[in-house]
Protein backbone atom coordinates (compact mmCIF):
# COMPACT_ATOMS: atom_id res chain seq x y z
CA UNK A 1 0.00 0.00 0.00
CA UNK A 2 1.16 3.47 -0.83
CA UNK A 3 2.68 5.66 1.96
CA UNK A 4 0.96 9.11 1.71
CA UNK A 5 2.75 12.47 2.46
CA UNK A 6 -0.80 13.56 3.67
CA UNK A 7 -2.41 12.73 6.77
CA UNK A 8 -5.92 10.94 6.82
CA UNK A 9 -7.19 14.32 9.45
CA UNK A 10 -6.09 16.52 6.60
CA UNK A 11 -8.02 14.61 3.88
CA UNK A 12 -10.93 13.82 6.02
CA UNK A 13 -11.28 17.51 7.11
CA UNK A 14 -10.52 18.58 2.99
CA UNK A 15 -13.43 16.21 2.52
CA UNK A 16 -15.78 17.72 4.97
CA UNK A 17 -15.45 21.10 3.53
CA UNK A 18 -15.32 20.26 -0.21
CA UNK A 19 -18.50 18.76 0.51
CA UNK A 20 -20.08 21.47 2.24
CA UNK A 21 -19.15 23.37 -0.73
CA UNK A 22 -20.71 20.48 -3.53
CA UNK A 23 -24.38 21.12 -2.04
CA UNK A 24 -24.33 24.42 -3.28
CA UNK A 25 -25.87 25.75 -6.36
CA UNK A 26 -26.02 28.74 -8.91
CA UNK A 27 -28.32 31.67 -7.80
CA UNK A 28 -31.88 30.77 -8.11
CA UNK A 29 -33.42 33.50 -7.04
CA UNK A 30 -30.70 36.83 -7.19
CA UNK A 31 -33.66 39.49 -5.90
CA UNK A 32 -35.43 37.80 -3.60
CA UNK A 33 -35.60 40.41 -1.31
CA UNK A 34 -37.78 38.30 0.90
CA UNK A 35 -37.20 37.31 4.24
CA UNK A 36 -34.71 34.28 4.35
CA UNK A 37 -36.69 32.66 7.32
CA UNK A 38 -39.42 33.15 4.33
CA UNK A 39 -38.11 31.28 2.43
CA UNK A 40 -36.71 28.03 4.32
CA UNK A 41 -33.21 29.62 4.41
CA UNK A 42 -32.96 28.50 0.65
CA UNK A 43 -30.76 31.02 -0.12
CA UNK A 44 -28.08 29.44 1.95
CA UNK A 45 -27.41 27.19 -0.55
CA UNK A 46 -27.20 29.42 -3.70
CA UNK A 47 -22.91 30.15 -4.71
CA UNK A 48 -22.75 33.95 -4.84
CA UNK A 49 -19.04 33.37 -5.47
CA UNK A 50 -17.95 34.89 -2.04
CA UNK A 51 -18.09 31.40 -0.10
CA UNK A 52 -16.47 31.34 2.83
CA UNK A 53 -16.16 27.35 2.78
CA UNK A 54 -14.45 27.86 -0.57
CA UNK A 55 -12.12 30.64 1.54
CA UNK A 56 -11.44 28.49 4.05
CA UNK A 57 -10.67 25.49 1.83
CA UNK A 58 -8.58 27.17 -0.67
CA UNK A 59 -6.56 28.89 2.15
CA UNK A 60 -5.82 25.25 4.15
CA UNK A 61 -5.05 23.44 0.45
CA UNK A 62 -2.61 26.82 -0.69
CA UNK A 63 -1.06 26.05 3.20
CA UNK A 64 -0.26 22.37 2.04
CA UNK A 65 3.37 21.30 0.77
CA UNK A 66 4.07 19.66 -2.51
CA UNK A 67 4.44 16.09 -1.78
CA UNK A 68 0.34 16.62 -0.16
CA UNK A 69 -1.01 18.37 -3.03
CA UNK A 70 0.51 16.10 -5.28
CA UNK A 71 -1.25 13.05 -2.86
CA UNK A 72 -4.46 15.13 -3.16
CA UNK A 73 -4.73 15.24 -7.10
CA UNK A 74 -3.77 11.35 -6.88
CA UNK A 75 -6.22 9.99 -4.88
CA UNK A 76 -8.84 12.38 -6.83
CA UNK A 77 -7.96 10.54 -9.70
CA UNK A 78 -7.93 7.40 -7.69
CA UNK A 79 -11.44 8.26 -7.02
CA UNK A 80 -12.33 9.09 -9.93
CA UNK A 81 -11.67 5.64 -11.56
CA UNK A 82 -8.86 7.24 -13.58
CA UNK A 83 -6.41 3.84 -12.01
CA UNK A 84 -6.15 1.45 -9.45
CA UNK A 85 -4.17 1.01 -6.25
CA UNK A 86 -1.66 -0.85 -9.19
CA UNK A 87 -1.65 2.18 -10.78
CA UNK A 88 -0.82 4.94 -7.84
CA UNK A 89 2.79 5.17 -8.61
CA UNK A 90 2.15 6.11 -11.90
CA UNK A 91 -0.92 8.32 -10.95
CA UNK A 92 1.41 10.04 -8.54
CA UNK A 93 4.22 10.92 -11.06
CA UNK A 94 1.00 12.00 -13.80
CA UNK A 95 -0.09 14.65 -11.35
CA UNK A 96 3.39 15.63 -10.12
CA UNK A 97 4.23 16.35 -13.85
CA UNK A 98 1.06 17.94 -14.65
CA UNK A 99 2.07 20.52 -11.27
CA UNK A 100 5.41 21.38 -13.32
CA UNK A 101 3.28 22.47 -16.27
CA UNK A 102 1.75 25.45 -14.21
CA UNK A 103 2.72 28.81 -13.56
CA UNK A 104 2.01 28.93 -10.02
CA UNK A 105 1.99 25.57 -9.10
CA UNK A 106 0.60 25.57 -5.29
CA UNK A 107 -1.69 27.93 -6.32
CA UNK A 108 -2.73 26.46 -9.79
CA UNK A 109 -3.02 22.85 -8.22
CA UNK A 110 -5.79 24.53 -5.49
CA UNK A 111 -7.55 25.70 -8.58
CA UNK A 112 -7.80 22.50 -9.92
CA UNK A 113 -9.21 20.72 -7.24
CA UNK A 114 -12.13 23.20 -6.02
CA UNK A 115 -13.10 23.19 -9.36
CA UNK A 116 -13.15 19.64 -9.52
CA UNK A 117 -17.14 18.49 -9.17
CA UNK A 118 -17.59 16.14 -5.97
CA UNK A 119 -14.26 16.80 -4.96
CA UNK A 120 -15.03 15.72 -1.41
CA UNK A 121 -16.73 12.33 -2.70
CA UNK A 122 -13.44 11.75 -4.83
CA UNK A 123 -11.16 12.06 -2.57
CA UNK A 124 -13.21 9.51 -0.37
CA UNK A 125 -13.00 7.27 -2.65
CA UNK A 126 -9.78 7.24 -2.87
CA UNK A 127 -8.88 6.85 0.57
CA UNK A 128 -11.81 3.64 0.04
CA UNK A 129 -9.50 2.36 -2.75
CA UNK A 130 -6.48 2.41 -0.22
CA UNK A 131 -8.23 0.74 2.18
CA UNK A 132 -8.03 3.67 4.46
CA UNK A 133 -10.71 4.44 7.02
CA UNK A 134 -11.06 8.62 7.63
CA UNK A 135 -14.64 8.14 9.27
CA UNK A 136 -13.13 8.73 12.24
CA UNK A 137 -11.08 11.20 11.80
CA UNK A 138 -12.13 14.90 12.96
CA UNK A 139 -13.00 17.51 10.86
CA UNK A 140 -11.46 20.80 11.86
CA UNK A 141 -8.25 21.70 10.43
CA UNK A 142 -7.18 22.78 14.49
CA UNK A 143 -5.57 19.63 15.86
CA UNK A 144 -5.45 21.61 19.12
CA UNK A 145 -9.06 21.84 20.16
CA UNK A 146 -9.86 19.61 23.19
CA UNK A 147 -10.91 15.87 22.54
CA UNK A 148 -14.49 14.38 23.76
CA UNK A 149 -12.51 12.72 26.83
CA UNK A 150 -11.27 16.48 27.81
CA UNK A 151 -15.07 17.67 27.32
CA UNK A 152 -16.36 14.25 29.07
CA UNK A 153 -14.09 15.32 32.23
CA UNK A 154 -15.91 17.04 34.86
CA UNK A 155 -14.87 20.33 35.48
CA UNK A 156 -12.76 20.82 38.60
CA UNK A 157 -13.67 23.39 41.49
CA UNK A 158 -11.15 25.28 43.41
Amino acid sequence: MPELAISTEKVAFIIAKAREFDVKEAASDPDSGSNAADDDMIDVLDDDGSDPVVNELGSFMIALNEDEQVDLVTLTWLGRGDGTIDDWNDLRARAAEARTEYRSPRRETVHYLIGEPMLGDLLAGGLDELGIDWTDERTTADSSAPSQQDEDEPTKQR
